[in-house]
């Protein structure tokens, strides 16, 4: 390591790295910087609402921070604005650079462009077109670099360090973890003493910090960490004791997809953690759905996760207990909004596709079609084959048909099975007939 901490000889070549996140020195955020960050991030951040759910879930007391409801549509905007403000003069006169996919790149650009400091931020080729947009709607310049996270990271530091720009790492500087912290202050000024806290976690400032101010103020408040199966960097890291660099899938939770978690993060957070779960991808996309039908509130994959660790019965143990959830960020793309809806009713047994094999003779398919209307299902798709079966005499009728929930999805299976005898459904749908939430 160099003198600076700036570079390090990686393979024989000089790799820039980020002074403000050292394995060998990580920094521990207390207390007094989250305060210290509120009060300077009042004026430009709003205080989101913390209301209490709309329906029930497994009967727990419910309450959802909607921290979506940021300008830029996520709680990145609180980090990037308490680093922005503590910038030396040369610093803001220099300007800022980071690697992102999009939130904390529209926090920071946003931020920036508002208290006048040039910035720049690197998003891989991956980053969907309209953040990097929006980014550029904000006066910031954006490099388009990298096949992944790590490349365009890589990109950002060294451009850094050519230009003299201070890099600003999206979750584990310590100004950020600070600025995140400050949910944690707000949640319990809105709900006193809750008994458990849900937050995702992705490279883990946001838990770092809300964690940090939540035990400062209510110490019995248990902190719980909701990450995907594609992605579970922190549990992964507290399995090992230190952070480690994991094999990342997509997700939905694209937010939460960092290969590695933050040095300071996990110093901060790792003794204040009471339970991490891991969950599936179906869960998210049901909790997703879950959102827009009950609490009529469009939130990415990263900002369901908490609520799909409910639906997962994962946290069975807080029922009849005050619970708050952090709906952390609204901005999803809009194609993948669609397939996480009929990904969401498909998990839930409301959109079904079964195969059904007729006699191949006049009306067959109409009965069938009368069949399924006389119990009120819709069909949405439907093709019948005769080519690839072995009896000639018959048809094989191919059906994507909805149903209004469980039970009906039920009774649509009894009644199929009645009527014929091969009948074969191409779906697991996840069994959520004993947790179906309910209106307060």
């Amino acid at each position: 390591m160099a003198d600076s901490q700036d570079t390090v000889k990686c393979n024989g070549d000089i790799e820039v790295v980020d002074p403000n996140c050292v394995a060998e020195k990580p920094v521990k955020i207390t207390f007094q910087d989250i305060t210290s960050a509120s009060y300077l991030i009042k004026s430009g951040i709003e205080y989101t609402p913390c209301t209490k759910s709309r329906a029930s879930y497994n009967n727990m007391d419910l309450y959802l921070k909607k921290d979506l409801l940021q300008f830029t549509g996520s709680f990145k905007e609180r980090g990037a604005r308490y680093a922005l403000l503590k910038l030396s003069d040369e610093e803001r006169k220099n300007g800022v650079i980071s690697a992102s996919l999009g939130n904390h790149a529209q926090g920071l650009s946003y931020h920036a462009y508002k208290l006048g400091i040039a910035c720049t931020v690197v998003m891989p080729v991956t980053a969907p077109i309209m953040k990097i947009q929006k980014c550029r709607n904000f006066k910031a310049e954006v490099l388009v670099n990298g096949a992944s996270m790590a490349e365009a990271k890589r990109y950002a530091l060294s451009i850094s360090k050519e230009r003299g720009l201070t890099y600003i790492n999206g979750y584990d500087h310590p100004h950020i973890i600070s600025g995140q912290g400050t949910i944690g202050l707000e949640i319990c000024e809105q709900v006193p003493y809750p008994d458990a806290v849900v937050i995702p976690v992705g490279g883990g400032g946001l838990i770092a910090g809300v964690a940090t101010a939540v035990k400062s103020m209510s110490p019995t408040t248990k902190i719980i960490g909701v990450e995907s199966e594609k992605c579970p960097s922190f549990s992964k890291a507290l399995e090992r004791g230190q952070p480690i660099g994991v094999k990342i899938e997509p997700t939905l939770a694209d937010g939460l997809a960092v290969p590695m978690v933050g040095f300071n993060s996990f110093k901060t957070a790792r003794s204040l953690i009471d339970k991490m779960i891991v969950v599936k991808e179906e869960w998210i996309a049901l909790a997703i759905l879950r959102l827009v039908e009950q609490e009529k509130m469009v939130v990415e994959g990263a900002g369901a996760a908490g609520l799909a660790a409910i639906l997962a019965g994962e946290l069975n143990e807080f029922e009849n207990k005050k619970v708050v959830l952090l709906l952390c960020g609204g901005n999803i793309d809009t194609t993948t909004f669609g397939r996480c809806l009929e990904r969401g009713l498909a998990s839930e047994g409301r959109l079904l596709r079964f195969n059904v094999t007729l006699d191949d003779c006049p009306g067959g398919i109409a009965q069938l079609c009368r069949l399924l209307a006389n119990i009120g299902v819709t069909i949405k798709d439907i093709m019948h084959e005769r080519a690839w079966l072995k009896d000639i005499y018959s048809v094989e009728v191919k059906v994507v048909c909805e149903t209004r929930d469980w039970a009906h999805a039920q009774e649509l299976r009894s009644v199929l099975h009645e009527n014929y005898r091969f009948v074969v459904f191409n779906d697991t749908p996840l069994a959520l007939s004993s947790e179906t939430a309910t209106p307060q």
